[in-house]
């Protein structure tokens, strides 16, 4: 665990990595914000923001995709993976939305959560991002980063969003999870590029001596290649003896018969 002061000098150096950082899906609405952040359980930003473009062409709002059958939407969310449970999760969002709320996201953490398909995680990235209310979504990314850091000791999403969100601000949290989130897709991936990273001094993971892979310059740092012994190997000398005797025996001259 890292004090306060400590903990926001960490945020502030992935800042300047991230000066402009902000969720990676594409959305107009705190509808298709909800709806693409179900859909990105299991499956990337990137794939998500490929299907949604027509998924929100035939279903823009609530009213519309709780109308819908999932056998008519789940081939249009098909390569997001799970598709027939995440059918069914959007569907029945979308019908809690009409039945409880008018056919609007309602924008407490309470609410949200009672939605089919909506944890924490999805609340708060809705919450912060398209209704400008304080939330910090912790997501794998968010976990891994944060532990290797030292700022908390927890696989636990919501200890960790609790002790994330202690050393911060309100209006700060949205943006120290989006920081934490693209920090751990770039450059503290599993196999992390620690000589990257401005907030190395303040890391426990660095500092431990771990880190067996630094990155220098636009590449990876190899292992370096072992060089090749100018002496052959026993093994290699007593095959060339033997196939150097063999060929000798074969270049005697055959011996005068009597």
């Amino acid at each position: 665990m890292k004090s306060r002061s400590v903990a926001r000098r960490i945020v502030d150096a992935l800042d300047r990595h991230y000066p402009d950082a902000d969720t990676e899906l594409a959305y107009r609405t705190p509808f298709e914000l909800l709806v693409a952040t179900i859909l990105s359980a299991q499956s990337t930003d990137e794939r998500v923001n490929m299907v949604t473009p027509e998924l929100f062409r035939r279903y823009p709002d609530a009213r519309a995709l709780a109308a819908a059958q999932p056998e008519d939407v789940e081939p249009l969310i098909l390569s997001t993976g799970f598709f027939r449970q995440k059918s069914r999760s959007i569907i029945g969002m979308a019908e809690a939305l009409v039945d409880a709320h008018g056919g609007e996201v309602p924008n407490t953490m309470e609410a949200l959560v009672k939605l089919p398909g909506v944890g924490r995680k999805t609340a708060n990235v809705v919450l912060g991002h398209a209704l400008g209310v304080p939330g910090l979504p912790v997501d794998r990314h968010v976990l891994r980063v944060s532990n290797r850091l030292g700022l908390v000791n927890s696989e636990e999403p919501e200890k960790v969003e609790q002790i994330l969100c202690g050393y911060l601000p309100p209006e700060r949290w949205t943006k120290a999870s989006d920081v934490l989130i693209l920090h751990g897709r770039r450059i503290c991936r599993p196999q992390p590029l620690c000589e990257r990273c401005n907030a190395r001094k303040d890391c426990d993971f660095y500092r431990s001596g771990r880190v067996v892979v630094k990155a220098i310059g636009r590449g990876d740092q190899r292992a370096p290649k072992r060089r090749r012994s100018a002496e052959p190997s026993a093994a290699k000398t007593r095959a060339f003896a033997k196939a150097e005797g063999s060929a000798k025996r074969k270049a005697r001259p055959a011996k005068p018969s009597k």
